[in-house]
């Protein structure tokens, strides 16, 4: 099945089979505990989970389960995980839960009572920069606020993450394209450096030593309600260094990138929004335009836009920003009825998500009640294309494998 252009038909809002992604982002992946059952379930070999993003224990949807399952996409990976490991070498380690997954190599942490910290870039000579609680799952960032002036911020502090890509960097992903050796069958898949303006998940640096500038998550949003003149700023200067990387991977990925995914900037609460329709045009839109327009302009590439939440009234304004894409999709939050946001944008925007809810229906329900969502999703963002099946974000541990099973088997039915 050339699952590529099955994709293409559908982000080109073309009527035809519904395309599956599982693994082609960090923020549409499945827990590496999943992984590993569903490999026990399709009577796989048993082999350790290559946890390919640490922060999440997010797991590597190898090609045999890409192949199983029927999912239209493989990720490009960068080259470093949100916790600043390289993702070129693994090691063993055992989780607070008992799994046996491969590491990067540079992953250095400290099993305490209370649960495991973890090292920006293995590097034990600093504080740990994220966390994981003793039953927990994955980590989270550590507040690692130092002073600063909000008064008068530094700029360059806030900066200093975003640099342009070195001969290093773009070696590495020169050598990740041609481990494609030139295939086309699925629909190529890769986080962009330095697009995410304001990613709240990036803010607090977990891959940075010694981060200086604004990195408390409430001192974060604070400045955006009280200093647009240096968030503006900031955001400028980043564009200007995303724009002179973008230069370099276009000739680095070529035609062989389908989508890239420019933001992960949530924008969206359970019920409501983080900032006001006239704030975010004011704010967010002409930079995000002017890196969708340089895309648009300069490649083939789809862009893609993640954000979480009650974020209908904001979708007007991702379409004028030139986002191609929405994900996860979050049907079950304040005014995002899934009818009514496919009438209204369904032809503008392609909806890469929304499948099955994944806070209480695929991980809490009967395989029979995730069955009759996915079918109720399939049929109204199906019509048109502009769809993507996918769970509305990462499938999270303690899933049932049958109920991962049941959405999947779903999916392949109603494309007959």
């Amino acid at each position: 099945m050339d699952f590529r252009k099955i994709a293409l038909d559908s982000l080109n809002h073309k009527d035809g089979k519904v395309p599956m992604d599982f693994g082609a982002s960090s923020i549409t992946g499945v827990h590496c505990s999943i992984t590993d059952k569903l490999r026990d379930f399709y009577g796989l070999e048993k082999r350790p989970a290559k946890v390919i993003e640490p922060y999440q224990m997010l797991g590597e949807i190898d090609d045999e389960l890409r192949s199983i399952l029927g999912i239209a996409t493989k990720p490009i990976l960068g080259r470093y995980s949100m916790m600043g490991n390289e993702l070129s070498a693994w090691k063993l380690w055992k989780t607070p839960w008992g799994q046996e997954v491969l590491m990067p190599q540079t992953f250095a942490y400290d099993e305490k009572p209370e649960g495991v910290y973890a090292y920006p870039k293995g590097d034990k000579s600093v504080a740990p920069s994220v966390f994981m609680p003793k039953k927990g799952y994955f980590f989270d960032s550590l507040h690692r606020q130092s002073c600063y002036d909000e008064d008068n911020p530094n700029l360059a502090d806030n900066l200093e993450e975003f640099k342009e890509l070195d001969s290093d960097d773009i070696n590495f992903l020169k050598t990740r394209v041609a481990e494609l050796n030139g295939e086309h069958n699925y629909l190529h898949v890769a986080h962009l450096p330095g697009t995410a303006l304001g990613d709240i998940a990036l803010v607090p640096a977990p891959f940075m030593e010694n981060p200086k500038g604004i990195r408390g998550v409430e001192d974060w949003y604070m400045m955006i309600a009280s200093n647009e003149e240096f968030i503006d700023k900031l955001f400028a200067a980043q564009c200007e260094i995303s724009i002179k990387n973008l230069e370099k991977l276009k000739d680095v990925f070529g035609d062989m990138l389908d989508v890239a995914v420019v933001c992960g900037t949530d924008f969206g609460t359970q019920t409501s929004t983080f900032c006001s329709v006239e704030k975010y045009r004011r704010l967010w839109l002409p930079h995000y335009k002017k890196l969708n327009d340089w895309i648009h302009k300069n490649t083939s590439w789809k862009t893609f836009k993640h954000s979480c939440g009650a974020i209908e009234c904001l979708l007007e304004s991702f379409i004028d920003s030139g986002f191609d894409i929405i994900n996860p999709v979050q049907c079950s939050a304040t005014g995002m009825d899934a009818k009514l946001i496919k009438n209204k944008y369904g032809d503008r925007i392609t909806f890469w998500g929304a499948g099955v809810d994944t806070q209480k229906t695929l991980p809490f329900e009967s395989a029979s009640q995730v069955r009759s969502q996915v079918l109720e999703r399939l049929e109204i963002f199906s019509k048109g294309g502009g769809f993507m099946f996918n769970s509305i974000h990462n499938v999270q541990a303690l899933t049932p494998v049958e109920n991962f099973v049941a959405m999947i088997d779903t999916v392949k039915e109603y494309n007959k």
